[in-house]
């Protein structure tokens, strides 16, 4: 990619966004304006790195000029230390280009349905399901989104088969997008009497939450059934059929919601996620057509795929996609892995730049 004719192109766009923005008559079309305006502010911030951009080159340009042509030595030497500086300071505003120059995902905006369950590991997956959702819902806290349990399957030990939580806020899928596949943990269970290592792993599916208008379901297509809720162990734990579950005939998608005491509210929370679940297959479809050609490192998203690895004894988070490691481990489970968040981000911007 030619980095100055492609912002120069920007910069073209830059002034006609910046006319639509300041028509009165934008506001009275919703969809319009907000497309409208996050554009212009996504140029914006362009515009300012290509005005560092120009100063740099011009300087580079303005100092080898004058080193060429200047007879005083000291002038000569402040040159070549400013160009010094300057040819350092070029890749680094180049990079920071690049990797603008990505547009935004309009996905990266929406809420989320966040769904964990246990996989390989008996009782000790279920509690690293436990483990996993505390550690989202930390991150949640420290970001000022807003959590909502809308299901989870207990079980005896405290921890849990399934949990679905929806979380909304700024930037919400665009932050966890990447936390989708198999999660390990390596660790001695409080289940385990003989001390052992043992190896347990749960999956991790991040779900774009779709309006209503954008995915359409066709009341013929789902089959509505009611029953009573069950607990761990499968006790009931409701004596009314307020547990609803839902199938999709053309997908065979199953949902079923029993959280809530009331089916109208199960039933809403139900048509949720399965909305989600559906947009999420959607997009899935899309992103292939778009990368037959390549596998992403980050973003194939496959549900079978090991992406990370918690090993309590070495204290230590590896990402395998981007084989990374960070330490201190108990704040990683805290939520405080904003540094992994946006190593996978920037990986994947990166990626993406390379096949543009």
């Amino acid at each position: 990619m030619d980095l100055l004719k492609k912002l120069t192109e920007l910069s073209e766009r830059f002034t006609v966004v910046n006319q639509a923005v300041s028509d009165p008559n934008l506001v009275k079309d919703q969809k319009k304006y907000k497309d409208c305006m996050r554009e212009h502010q996504y140029l914006t911030e362009i515009m300012v790195l290509y005005d560092e951009y120009k100063k740099v080159l011009s300087g580079i340009e303005a100092d080898k000029e004058l080193i060429s042509s200047e007879d005083d030595h000291d002038l000569k030497e402040m040159a070549r230390e400013e160009l010094k500086e300057l040819e350092e300071k070029r890749p680094k505003v180049e990079e920071q280009i690049k990797l603008k120059l990505i547009p935004p995902d309009p996905l990266d905006e929406k809420n989320i349905i966040l769904e964990i369950r246990s996989a390989a590991g008996g009782d000790e997956a279920t509690l690293f399901v436990r483990d996993l959702w505390e550690m989202y819902i930390h991150l949640a806290d420290r970001k000022g989104w807003k959590t909502e349990t809308m299901e989870a399957q207990e079980t005896e030990v405290g921890g849990f088969n399934k949990i679905v939580t929806s979380i909304s806020g700024k930037f919400v899928y665009g932050t966890l997008r990447w936390e989708s596949g198999v999660h390990r943990v390596q660790r001695v269970p409080v289940t385990e009497a003989q001390g052992r290592l043992q190896t347990s792993t749960a999956t991790v599916a991040v779900l774009p939450e779709a309006e209503e208008t954008e995915i359409v379901i066709k009341p013929e297509d789902v089959r509505v059934d009611v029953m009573r809720a069950g607990g761990p162990g499968g006790q009931c734990v409701n004596t009314t059929d307020s547990a609803v579950r839902l199938t999709h005939i053309p997908t065979g998608i199953v949902v079923i919601q029993q959280d809530e005491k009331s089916q109208i509210k199960n039933k809403a929370k139900a048509f949720r996620v399965l909305r989600a679940r559906l947009f999420d297959l959607e997009e899935s479809k899309k992103q292939a057509e778009r990368a037959d050609a390549r596998k992403s490192m980050v973003g194939s998203g496959a549900r079978s795929e090991k992406i990370r690895t918690y090993n309590f004894p070495q204290d230590r988070v590896t990402d395998h996609r981007i084989n990374l490691s960070v330490h201190n481990l108990p704040s990683f489970m805290m939520g405080n892995m904003d540094d992994m968040l946006d190593a996978l981000n920037v990986y994947a911007k990166e990626e993406q730049f390379a096949d543009e």
